[in-house]
C-alpha cells in the first residue's frame, strides 16, 4: 500500500487554503492528507521544522518572502520536500521549473488537475521509500530507444544530464534520452551519484579529476574558465558548479581514504 502523502499548504489568503483542502480530499485516486496550514514563510518553516511533510502546496505571491524565495532555500536541505506551486500567476512557471518544482498549477484549481500532481508526487517519492526501506538502489533504468525499450544497467552510467526537456544518460557504449527529470533520477538512484551541477549528475565510480578548465557556456552561463571534473572512460569533462564544489572534492577526497 502507498503511504499516504503528508501535505503543508502554505497560502497568504485563508479561503484559498480551504478550497485547496477540499480538494485533496476529493484526489480519493492518491492517498494523501493536510498536516498542517500556513499563511507565510515563517509559519511554514516553523512548522516544518518541527513536523514530518512530503509536499507543500505553496503560493507564490505572498508577505514577506515569497514562494519562489522559499523553495529556493527548502532545496538547500538534505532531503526536501517536494513543490507544487498553486499561484493566480503564469508568469513565473519557468522560475518554478528552475527550482524542480513537481508541477504548477494556476488558480482556481481544478480537481483533476490537483490530482496528476499529486500522482506525480507519490511515483516521485515511492523508489527513495521502497529504497530506504529494502536497503536497495534500483538497479536498471528503463529508457526508449528509437522504438525499442532498453533496460540500461545502472552500474554503466556515467552520467545523466538534463539538456532542455529532456535527461542525456551516457554510457562508455551509448546516449540515451531520457523523459525523467534529473531530480526524480537523483532522488531514485541514491549516493551513488553525485550532483556537479544543476544540470547534471555523475556516477561517483565514473569520476577521474577535478580541474579549472575554460568551458564552453550552456544555456544561461557564459563561456569561460571554471571548474570541471573528467568522466571515464569516455574522456569528457562536465562543469562544477561553485555550490556543487565541496562536495565534489570531498567525494574524489573520499575515494581514497
Amino acid at each position: 500500500m502507498n503511504p499516504t502523502l503528508r501535505i503543508l499548504l502554505v497560502d497568504d489568503e485563508e479561503l484559498a487554503r480551504l478550497r485547496l483542502r477540499t480538494l485533496v480530499a476529493d484526489c480519493r485516486e492518491v492517498p494523501a492528507t493536510v498536516v498542517g496550514e500556513a499563511a507565510n514563510a515563517v509559519q511554514a518553516a516553523d512548522f516544518l521544522a518541527a513536523h514530518p511533510c512530503d509536499l507543500l502546496l505553496l503560493d507564490v505571491h505572498m508577505p514577506g518572502l515569497d514562494g519562489m524565495q522559499f523553495a529556493a532555500r527548502l532545496r538547500q536541505q538534505a532531503r526536501p520536500p517536494a513543490i507544487v506551486f498553486v499561484t493566480a500567476h503564469a508568469e513565473h512557471a519557468l522560475q518554478a521549473f528552475e527550482l524542480e518544482a513537481v508541477d504548477y498549477l494556476t488558480k482556481p484549481v481544478k480537481r483533476e488537475r490537483l490530482q496528476a500532481a499529486l500522482q506525480r508526487v507519490a511515483q516521485r517519492l515511492a523508489p527513495r521509500d521502497e529504497a530506504t526501506v529494502a536497503g536497495a538502489e534500483p538497479e536498471v533504468l528503463v529508457v526508449s530507444d528509437r522504438g525499442r525499450v532498453v533496460r540500461v544497467p545502472v552500474a554503466e552510467v556515467l552520467y545523466l544530464k538534463a539538456e532542455l526537456k529532456y535527461v542525456t544518460l551516457r554510457t562508455a557504449a551509448h546516449s540515451h534520452v531520457l523523459d525523467d527529470s534529473l531530480s526524480d533520477l537523483e532522488a531514485r538512484l541514491g549516493d551513488r551519484f553525485l550532483r556537479v551541477h544543476r544540470n547534471a549528475l555523475v556516477a561517483r565510480a565514473a569520476v577521474r579529476a577535478l580541474e579549472r578548465r575554460v568551458m564552453a557556456g550552456e544555456g544561461d552561463d557564459e563561456a569561460g574558465e571554471g571548474w570541471a571534473v573528467r568522466i571515464a572512460p569516455v574522456d569528457e569533462w562536465l562543469a562544477v558548479s561553485r555550490r556543487q564544489l565541496a562536495a565534489v572534492r570531498e567525494a574524489l577526497l573520499a575515494v581514497g581514504r
